[in-house]
């Protein structure tokens, strides 16, 4: 919008005037402090005489409003609804891929390891009620949807992950030892990517969910990030089968993940 009013030639006190609104909105609105609603972008289109632009960028504002959703807002009703919230889209997602470069992956978490992120978050949140043990035993539930037909899951963990202790020497042993077992399973495909890796094509990146070819879920410190865009998909399904072919797999998994369960003791 910033562009179109400089390409109009118009200072932001004369844009403001055309759109009748004082010229301290116009820089809240360039600078992203203030998202402009639909009647304010048609207006702004108008003012510029790019009038045929503004129903493209109405919905983009939109979709950037609905793809980045702080956690603040999402665990207000507490973490255990957050996970219940998910339950019916994971159903109908047919194929998971998940990287993941720090922690074992939310469908692949047992009971004692899930308590222990979800205490992390409860106290960084600084929410007035923890209930990250319900919400733990909430994405134990979640994830029964691995044993169901119809669904296919690809995870990349990278090596690290196996060692970082998010929780106690016991449930650490039992989440590793989980991972063997669910490593196992026909549905679904576990690759390790280890810290000795030779030749990489990529280098460790941010953790992110793929669900079929349709969306990409970003966690960041203060929001969720989804991405719906053809293109940005394609990047990071790029990246993720770059990173497929530095994992190992199979015996080669599993001694990585045994070498893990060693270290605890």
């Amino acid at each position: 919008m910033r562009d179109l009013r400089k390409g109009a030639g118009l200072t932001v006190t004369e844009l403001a005037s055309r759109c009748s609104w004082h010229h301290a909105k116009t820089s809240r609105i360039e600078n992203a402090r203030t998202a402009p609603s639909a009647t304010d972008i048609r207006l702004w289109c108008r003012a510029v005489g790019a009038q045929d632009q503004a129903e493209d960028l109405i919905v983009q504002s939109l979709h950037a409003e609905s793809m980045y959703t702080e956690w603040r807002d999402q665990v207000r009703s507490g973490l255990k609804q957050l996970q219940d919230s998910a339950v019916q889209f994971f159903h109908e997602t047919q194929l998971f891929r998940v990287y993941s470069s720090s922690l074992v992956p939310g469908l692949l978490q047992t009971e004692g390891y899930a308590a222990g992120i979800l205490g992390i978050s409860a106290r960084f949140r600084d929410l007035p009620v923890d209930d990250s043990a319900e919400a733990a035993r909430a994405r134990v539930d979640r994830s029964r949807v691995i044993h169901e037909p119809g669904h296919r899951f690809v995870f990349l963990v990278a090596e690290a992950a196996l060692r970082y202790q998010i929780a106690d020497t016991d449930a650490m042993a039992a989440q590793l030892g989980y991972l063997l077992t669910a490593g196992a399973m026909p549905q679904v495909s576990l690759g390790i990517i280890p810290m000795a890796a030779l030749e990489r094509g990529q280098w460790p990146r941010e953790t992110f969910h793929v669900y079929d070819d349709s969306l990409v879920s970003v966690e960041l410190v203060s929001a969720r990030v989804k991405i719906t865009q053809p293109s940005e998909i394609a990047l990071y399904l790029k990246a993720f089968e770059q990173m497929r072919g530095m994992a190992v797999y199979g015996a080669e998994a599993r001694a990585l993940i045994l070498k893990a369960i060693e270290a605890l003791n």
